[in-house]
């Protein structure tokens, strides 16, 4: 059947996915002949996701890698799966109950609630399932995982013992002392209600202020305010009393617990250790905190005295904790100013006891009381910071300065107008958003479950620092060690529904038990916030026996915590939030292959071998995947991992809808198919490198997939047998030697990048290789033979370019599988598909004839000088040239006898002449061998030529210009990131040997006069 023009991929990827799904041409182990594994544990999408260029680019990379391995015999295995997404699934469950009616969350409660999440999952879940296999995507989708599979409340289908891993997990590392429940400060998001990781928030520059207010001293006292320049002259002395600070956030003064200032500002040396006072709230209760000194403040921003709010700041924590400064928290879970707890006249007058150490505090005690005026109680934080401003400023303990205005009088002149107001400056500050909430994340001092990072980060470390992981590029090593040498304990607690609830239980601190008259136990228990007896295990069933043991008394487990009643049992209520999805997914090397059950695939696949992810989340889940691995299973969990940025836009601007220059890679693969994108992802992907997306660019490659479509049909054009799986052929012919020497090395250079994780080396060689050497010159240098007389020449060059269209296909495959695969089965038989075909193991060594490869490789050097030397001075295209030649030694002679008819036709010459000078204004190419002119005189228009070029010559000055100055800039040198200065350093190479090729070409021509 003959070929079709051209290759449909809209229609043809379906189709050929189907096929290699059918055979199961993706399982584990599929096509294995060594005993070798290969693993890659795919990073998790949210079960919420949808793919993005992120995943495409991500995803590509790994399909290669697994194909390319795969083909090699290798056992292989790239187990996908999904992340169960605690926050975006909630809030993509509870918008869908909004739309379609359905009471809120709360209403139905947490059982009900997950249900309809499972509902949604089910329906919904595996979008990106089918989006990643229309990339080409080849995991083994059968053993396809998820976050929560086995959690308690899954329905039937959703089998599986992730959810059992995870919790075992959870109870060891308890037991271990790994884990624990302490008082810290944690992202905060008011919307969810739950703490939230940092890679969860977004910091976004907004228009903000920061108010100057002044803490008037304790009892009135003074003292003398001195500011001086920087050659020690007196710029400012007056006599003060009171203390002023800068603040963006007013509304958390009322939960001060220190003025702090730098140990070496001579400014406020006579006040530290004296007292101040919050200068809002009633005034017979105004607290009295301490003047202190710390590291923390800068002497040189703003006043250079900070207010210290333990319980809302992340750097006013660290001093508050070093201090032993009691931290108020002032805030509810919604981000509304609290309204519980005793009045303010008792709260204020104990935290003036504990600011006195006339009494001592705990945290419990802290936590518990509520330092917010009633005045405030209940107000929103934003409603809350209005209020404390026009208070304090009604006051007059608002900082006030002069500002000076034009404006009209009554006769319409202008004229100046100075008045005293408040000093607060309007500047930009970077303000914390959740990421799906998107309201203002608050710093939170709350409750939560963490883990002790400092004892099990020690291992990951150590992997890295002796080699037995790399991370590439290397700059990433900088990032791993700057993060887990400076960890702080890891928050794993978040209190969402959807998820896995942590597996401890609650009971009374004590219990006792009495039978009564009628012979009945009744129990007495003692339940005391923050101090309850704690069970963890993974069973209620082990709970109970448990905590049984524990009180010896009847024990019943409970869902509610108000359900705590005196009865004949002990009541146990569940802690009721779950776990960060980073730590079920810290699991995914060896939760994904059957652990903590031995299962043969545990056996097998663990440990890994490569990980591909991006740059952002190497702290996120990479470490704490090392962490977690060494923790529970003593080994790391892969032995590579190859870091990526963010795909950019062609510009090299980050993908935002705001800009509208967001690429979805569907629409890409539906208007120039799978190929084209997947080929431009690898020619991208340099380490280190921008990853820069254009469309030009998919369509480049798009347009490859259609040349080597065009040399299958060259190859049917001249009635080429195709009968599939033909050996390498034995060859005489000088140009068949040639090529199969040119597919030994591109084999090579193949094999070496995919190993060195170089994929864009790889396509690179391939797209030289298959376009140029076999596309252009090969099938163009077969043509005389394919029509010539000689039989056995001709029967060798249509098997050598069988050989080496197959060649072309098994190569390329692990990239572009779908265009491949489909030239693939045009053959009359095949052995297997070509997803399974043997990877080729040929060498150079082996099959580069030297002969061959020089006498070809100067014959296409020849033609390709001829050609561009003719482009760069307008040779019109069509004109034959004559050309001319000195001191030509006897290899190049032959060269050049044995293709002549074919170099005259190529480089449209006319004649060769040997000559011992070169005319004047003669265009001269080094050759091996030889040196060749071209005489320029009477071809072209010489004045118009000079002109054009001297034009092209200060164009590219002011480019050069522009490069060379950004390069001298130290801010751009200092600032800039490494591969932007990189990428300038090359462009300014690119133009400087431009700048020197038209100086040259100038000059021949000024030779003619």
């Amino acid at each position: 059947m003959a070929m079709d023009k051209t290759f449909d991929a809209k229609s043809a990827e379906a189709r050929i996915y189907a096929a290699w799904e059918a055979s199961d041409a993706f399982k584990a182990g599929a096509n294995k002949s060594r005993d070798e594994t290969f693993t890659i544990m795919i990073p998790p999408p949210n079960v919420t996701g949808v793919l993005h260029v992120g995943h495409a680019f991500n995803n590509t990379l790994q399909d290669i890698l697994i194909r390319w391995k795969r083909m090699q015999g290798y056992d292989t295995l790239w187990q996908p799966g999904q992340d169960h997404a605690g926050i975006a699934t909630q809030l993509m469950v509870e918008k869908k109950l909004a739309a379609d009616g359905l009471p809120k969350r709360a209403e139905m409660g947490r059982d009900a609630f997950l249900d309809k999440v499972w509902e949604w999952k089910a329906e919904s879940g595996g979008t990106i399932i089918e989006q990643l296999k229309r990339l080409g995507a080849s995991c083994d989708w059968s053993r396809n995982a998820f976050t929560m599979s086995g959690a308690p409340n899954a329905p039937e289908g959703e089998d599986g013992n992730f959810h059992d891993a995870v919790i075992k997990v959870f109870v060891k590392m308890y037991e271990d002392g790994l884990i624990y429940r302490g008082k810290r400060l944690v992202n905060w998001d008011p919307h969810f209600e739950t703490a939230i990781s940092d890679l969860e928030v977004e910091n976004i520059e907004v228009d903000g202020h920061m108010w100057h207010f002044k803490y008037p001293l304790a009892g009135g006292a003074t003292y003398t305010y001195v500011e001086k320049d920087e050659d020690g002259n007196v710029t400012l002395e007056e006599e003060r009393d009171y203390i002023s600070i800068a603040t963006t956030r007013p509304e958390t003064m009322l939960g001060d617990g220190a003025v702090a200032v730098h140990p070496s500002d001579e400014r406020y040396a006579p006040i530290v250790g004296m007292l101040c006072e919050i200068p809002v709230g009633p005034k017979e209760q105004r607290r009295l905190i301490p003047i202190i000194t710390d590291e923390y403040p800068d002497k040189d921003f703003g006043s250079g005295a900070v207010k210290i709010t333990g319980a809302h700041d992340f750097n006013d924590y660290q001093v508050a904790k070093r201090g032993g400064i009691p931290m108020y928290s002032l805030m509810d879970t919604k981000g509304a100013m609290r309204a519980d707890g005793r009045s303010y006249a008792e709260e204020a007058a104990t935290a003036q006891a504990i600011a006195n150490g006339e009494e001592t505090f705990d945290e419990a005690k802290i936590a518990a009381m509520n330092l917010v005026p009633e005045e405030y109680r209940g107000l929103d934080r934003f409603e809350a910071r209005t209020k404390v401003i026009a208070d304090i400023t009604a006051e007059g303990l608002a900082v006030m300065h002069e500002v000076t205005r034009t404006e009209k009088n009554d006769d319409g002149e202008k004229v100046e107008v100075t008045e005293v107001v408040p000093y607060v400056e309007a500047k930009k500050i970077m303000q914390p958003f959740g990421d799906r909430s998107k309201v203002v994340i608050e710093p939170a001092l709350t409750d939560q479950w963490f883990v002790d990072t400092d004892k099990i980060v020690g291992p990951a470390l150590d992997a890295v620092k002796n080699g037995d992981v790399t991370i590439m590029p290397e700059s990433g090593e900088k990032v791993f060690y700057h993060w887990l040498e400076n960890i702080e304990p890891w928050c794993i607690s978040r209190q969402l529904w959807w998820g896995h609830q942590i597996p401890v239980w609650y009971g009374p601190a004590t219990a006792t038990g009495a039978i009564d008259d009628a012979g009945v136990v009744r129990i007495d228990a003692s339940y005391e916030p923050g101090n309850n007896k704690v069970f963890c295990a993974a069973t209620e069933a082990e709970i109970v026996t448990m905590a049984a043991a524990h009180y010896d008394l009847p024990v019943r487990v409970s869902t509610d915590e108000d359900d705590i009643s005196d009865g004949d049992e002990v009541v146990l209520y569940r802690d009721p939030d779950v776990l960060d999805t980073w730590f079920s997914s810290g699991l995914w090397p060896f939760g994904t292959l059957g652990w903590p059950e031995q299962t043969d695939e545990l056996a097998k696949y663990f440990p890994g071998d490569v990980l591909v992810t991006g740059q952002d989340i190497l702290f996120f889940w990479v470490a704490r995947m090392m962490m977690m691995a060494q923790a529970v299973e003593g080994e790391n969990p892969f032995h590579t991992v190859y870091l990526h940025q963010l795909v950019r836009d062609e510009k090299g601007e980050k993908m935002s809808k705001t800009k509208g220059n967001v690429v979805d890679p569907l629409v890409v693969v539906d208007e120039f198919g799978a190929d084209a994108l997947r080929f431009t992802m690898a020619q991208m992907a340099a380490i280190g490198g921008v990853l820069k997306l254009s469309e030009d660019r998919i369509k480049g490659y798009r347009n490859f997939g259609t040349k080597l479509w065009n040399a299958f049909s060259f190859a049917e054009h001249y009635e080429i047998p195709n009968p599939g799986d033909a050996p390498m052929p034995e060859v005489s012919q000088t140009l068949n030697k040639w090529i199969i020497g040119e597919t030994a090395k591109v084999r090579e250079t193949v094999d070496q990048a995919l190993t060195d994780y170089r994929f864009n080396d790889a396509a690179n060689a391939l797209y030289a290789f298959t376009w140029g050497k076999v596309c252009d010159w090969y099938l163009e240098f077969s043509k005389p033979i394919l029509q010539g007389d000689d039989a056995a020449a001709k029967e060798e060059t249509q098997k050598t370019l069988r050989w080496v269209l197959d060649q072309c296909l098994i190569l390329l495959h692990p990239i572009k599988p779908f265009i491949t695969e489909e030239l693939w089965g045009l053959a009359d038989s095949r052995a297997k598909m070509l997803v399974h075909a043997d990877w080729p193991t040929y060498t150079s060594a082996d099959l580069v004839d030297a002969d061959a490869d020089r006498e070809m490789n100067w014959v296409i050097n020849l033609i390709e000088s001829v050609r561009s030397n003719r482009a760069q001075v307008h040779v019109p295209a069509g004109a034959k040239v004559p050309l001319l030649v000195q001191g030509l030694d006897a290899k190049g002679q032959s060269a050049w006898d044995n293709n002549q008819v074919l170099i005259q036709r190529l480089a449209r010459i006319e004649s060769l002449e040997a000559v011992t000078d070169f005319p004047k204004g003669c265009v001269t190419i080094p050759m091996d061998g030889g040196t060749f002119g071209i005489p320029l005189e009477g071809l072209i228009d010489v004045p118009s030529e000079i002109a054009r070029l001297e034009k092209s010559l200060g164009k590219l000055g002011k480019e050069l210009g522009g490069l060379r100055g950004r390069l001298k800039n130290p801010k751009f040198v200092e600032s800039a990131p490494e591969e932007v200065i990189a990428e300038t350093r090359e462009n300014l190479r690119l133009r400087e040997d431009e700048e020197a090729q038209l100086n040259a070409a100038i000059a021949r021509l000024q030779e003619l006069g």
